[in-house]
């Protein structure tokens, strides 16, 4: 390698079989184009939602953020990352960056749209892909930025943001006329921060369908009105309108829920994917057709409807609520180096995690 060149690590998935995985070591090349950053990597929050990425890769277009070999992909994964060098003006060495980065040590964007908020990866490839996903926020422009909680934040701030879209979402369209909400695989912590959402606002009931081992955590939480075992699907209560928030992607789960409700089904989302050995398409339901929310599109409608500021800052303190809820019940647990890493997501893929404990990793041995 030459004195031009450092190695890059990355953890690549097969994009057909999750299960799959390499670890990848290539040269980035280090005399930096015009505007180009090359970030360094420090931690990476691994969840249930990059499971959901892989599911949704394809259809909306989460691959082509980190271009891998054909057949082979980089999952999203959120966290933060220090500028290692910098070639655009604006843009110092040693900043701190929060933001989507694959499962690795480096990446070298082509930095635009530069404010003292954020700035933008404009590379030709980020061509046609939504906005928030190229967009890393600034630390020193963080209003509720914390060192200490830089993992909690790289777990949770992401996946909040969507729960906290989907619940707007309900409220916007009136809840659909119902009054519960049916939240699938929830001990999830994208669940949980919806059932705490549904919670802050008080309108729906919320109601958690889990494993028979996540209901005592569930209740535990205090965000959820009723938990629900999967194998007694047939006890919930059919007779009003009800709406559902699936993060589980589990077929089987879906139609038993769909034929349960019926046409009491007003509204029915798809999220996650946390049961990945049963995910896939489900046609002909009784009630609502199911849908995949995207988020990015309802928070660019949201942003414009209210203005950023107002957008922001009703986001912010939602946050920043919900972040003190879960320093009751949120451990974290670090892995480093390629190994550990690729056991972490095993663990993870196979629904294997414990729900009360947050995985961060770095690809780097060691730790940062």
């Amino acid at each position: 390698m030459s004195n031009t060149e450092i190695e890059s690590v990355n953890l690549e998935v097969q994009k057909e079989r999750w299960n799959q995985t390499r670890v990848v070591k290539a040269a980035v090349d280090t005399r930096l184009a015009e505007n180009e950053v090359l970030l360094r990597i420090d931690r990476l929050a691994l969840t249930t939602n990059n499971i959901s990425y892989a599911s949704a890769g394809d259809s909306l277009g989460y691959w082509r953020f980190f271009p891998a070999e054909d057949g082979w992909g980089r999952l999203p994964a959120m966290g933060w990352a220090q500028v290692a060098m910098s070639a655009h003006p604006d843009i110092a060495e040693g900043e701190r960056v929060w933001g989507f980065f694959p499962l690795g040590t480096h990446l070298k964007v082509l930095a635009g749209k530069v404010s003292s908020q954020s700035f933008a990866d404009v590379s030709p490839h980020r061509e046609g892909l939504a906005p928030v996903y190229a967009q890393f926020d600034r630390a020193t422009a963080y209003p509720i930025y914390e060192e200490a909680r830089e993992d909690q934040d790289s777990l949770l701030r992401g996946l909040f943001m969507t729960s906290w879209l989907v619940e707007d979402f309900l409220e916007v369209n009136q809840f659909f006329g119902a009054g519960s909400c049916l939240i699938t695989s929830a001990s999830s912590k994208t669940s949980i921060a919806l059932a705490h959402c549904v919670k802050q606002r008080g309108t729906l009931a919320s109601v958690a369908i889990t494993s028979a081992g996540n209901v005592e955590f569930c209740e535990s939480l205090g965000c959820y009105d009723q938990v629900v075992t999967y194998d007694a699907i047939a006890s919930l209560d059919n007779a009003g309108p009800v709406v559902m928030v699936d993060m589980a992607g589990s077929k089987k789960v879906l139609s038993e829920i769909h034929h349960h409700i019926g046409d009491n089904m007003k509204y029915s989302c798809r999220i996650g994917a946390t049961h990945v050995e049963d995910f896939g398409p489900v046609d002909n339901l009784p009630g609502a057709t199911p849908e995949f929310f995207f988020a990015p599109g309802h928070l660019q409608t949201r942003s414009k409807e209210l203005g950023g500021a107002e957008f922001m800052m009703l986001l912010g303190g939602a946050y920043a609520g919900f972040r003190q809820f879960c320093d009751s019940w949120l451990n974290v647990a670090r892995s480093y180096g390629a190994d550990s890493v690729e056991a972490a997501y095993q663990q993870v893929l196979a629904g294997k995690a414990n729900p009360a404990t947050g995985q961060i990793i770095s690809l780097w041995e060691g730790g940062e």
